[in-house]
């Protein structure tokens, strides 16, 4: 009946400011009324969403959600999800909102049109829709994310993952984990099988590619807070003792600082305490022994004047030693007469000779440490120099326990430490006096670079006598894909360019 009417309204977009500010107003206000006008009412109010004028452009974004009815809807949050490009911060708020709004009204129809972006649209609109999933899911109420939209999220985020760089994949990783149907047992399991996939435990390990190594330790620490002892660590841990361990002198990393053999080290000391029934235990213990005897030096011999031979006793790489021994001690449960029954004696004796060797100058500087920090309490510890000497007594700690288990006969496996760069948990009462000196001054945790994970603290100790002076000491953050570089993992392929309204 009044068609003319909303058709006038329509072509009022092409006139001056004032006729587009009403337009802006009464395309949307009407445009239920007219059916057979909705293609025309859209393409008028996104022309507007366009305009030169700001003032404009954020009055048409702002009506957008009332144009969302039927199977309008996808087209909408299509539109909307390409409009997060904008650089103007009023109007990128209000592109926010109105999905959010969107959302409440049709969950999956505003998901397709996000993950219809994020898989052909430009790069910067696929980066903002990434992110806003990331952020604003978790804030929606269950009435909202229920089971089947959930569903749809992970069918899609599929679909994503097989091109994605390492950032993006971190960002999907957090999106998942955060969804309620994927907090059981079976849904986590469901989650470490899709870092696998991601990381390719298939392939062959290249050590001398930035991007190999990157990739596996990036999917490593996606898959390290969702292991439990019902979701087992098994195939990475398989994977770091057959692939990585062997090559660990010759790994390489784009990020530039990382002592890149402690990160693997420390990942798989984290895994190790979740690892389920292994195929090749033996053979992967001994690569595990094998690396565990490098870093725990035989003693110097004596020249006949009782002088050491050589100019200074080796290097005692404690960092190092906590890692090996603790994965060793974790799989070790598993095969307890390895020690015993699959070592030749003269091995067995060899590996108490250097154990003995190590815990001798463990005790030397534990009580340098306590000594240094006696008394110390509040503000003292906080100084970076009582920090690094508490992280140090964690360490050395830890070492001396494992050491007085593999002392037993038979060597015993009952002990449970912390690991130094994990927050503390409640002692054993066999624990406590091994931790009672490093509880009460834990440094508080630093800001994180990766979801549920603590700034690192590696602690290189002094090499020659030992002194109360601390060798260097460096600060690495959890992270990756650092620096600029390309599509990431593998680039992603040549995707559609431009609108597709």
């Amino acid at each position: 009946q009044h068609k003319d009417a909303y058709q006038a309204i329509l072509d009022g977009v092409k006139g001056g400011a004032k006729e587009k500010r009403l337009a802006a107003q009464f395309i949307p206000k009407f445009f239920k009324h007219f059916p057979e006008l909705a293609d025309s009412a859209i393409n008028a109010q996104l022309d507007l969403c366009e305009d030169e004028d700001v003032s404009i452009r954020r009055q048409a974004i702002k009506e957008l959600p009332q144009f969302a009815t039927g199977d309008n809807l996808p087209r909408v949050a299509d539109i909307l999800t390409q409009l997060l490009q904008s650089d103007d911060s009023a109007e990128f708020n209000l592109v926010n909102n109105a999905l959010l709004s969107i959302f409440k009204m049709d969950a999956k129809g505003t998901l397709g049109g996000l993950f219809s972006q994020i898989l052909q649209g430009e790069d910067i609109v696929r980066e903002r829709a990434i992110k806003f999933l990331s952020t604003k899911l978790k804030t929606l109420p269950e009435e909202v994310m229920t089971k089947e939209v959930e569903e749809f999220i992970l069918t899609e985020s599929k679909k994503v993952l097989e091109d994605v760089t390492g950032e993006e994949f971190v960002l999907f990783m957090k999106i998942l984990s955060g969804l309620k149907s994927l907090q059981t047992v079976s849904g986590r399991q469901q989650l470490v099988e899709l870092v696998a996939e991601q990381a390719d435990l298939e392939q062959t390990f290249n050590p001398s590619d930035p991007d190999c190594v990157d990739r596996l330790l990036q999917c490593t620490r996606q898959a390290v807070p969702l292991f439990s002892k019902n979701v087992h660590s098994t195939k990475f841990v398989t994977y770091f003792c057959e692939h990585v361990l062997p090559n660990l002198s010759s790994l390489t990393t784009p990020v530039e600082g990382l002592d890149i053999q402690l990160e693997v080290l420390k990942l798989l000391a984290e895994m190790s305490s979740f690892c389920g029934d292994m195929e090749k235990l033996e053979s992967n213990l001994k690569k595990l022994f094998d690396k565990l005897l490098e870093y725990v030096p035989l003693p110097p011999e004596e020249a006949e004047n009782g002088e050491n031979a050589g100019n200074e006793e080796p290097k005692l790489q404690f960092s190092y030693v906590e890692c090996l021994l603790y994965s060793f001690h974790q799989l070790g449960r598993k095969l307890p007469d390895f020690l015993t029954g699959k070592l030749n004696a003269e091995k067995l004796k060899d590996f108490k000779i250097r154990l003995q060797y190590f815990a001798r100058g463990l005790q030397v500087y534990i009580r340098q440490l306590r000594l240094a920090l006696q008394g110390k309490t509040g503000e003292a510890l906080k100084t970076e120099e009582n920090k690094i000497k508490v992280v140090a007594l964690k360490i050395t700690n830890n070492i001396n326990v494992l050491i007085k288990d593999l002392f037993h006969i038979p060597p015993s496996y009952k002990s449970t430490v912390t690991l130094s760069w994990k927050p503390v948990q409640k002692a054993d009462a066999s624990q406590k006096r091994a931790s009672e000196d490093t509880t009460s001054g834990s440094p508080p945790k630093k800001a994180s670079a990766g979801p549920k994970r603590d700034a690192r603290q590696i602690y290189n100790p002094p090499s020659g006598k030992y002194s109360s002076n601390l060798g260097s000491f460096s600060y690495e953050q959890r992270g990756g894909f650092r620096g600029g570089r390309g599509r990431g993992w593998g680039g992603r392929g040549n995707r559609s360019r431009g609108r597709i309204y």
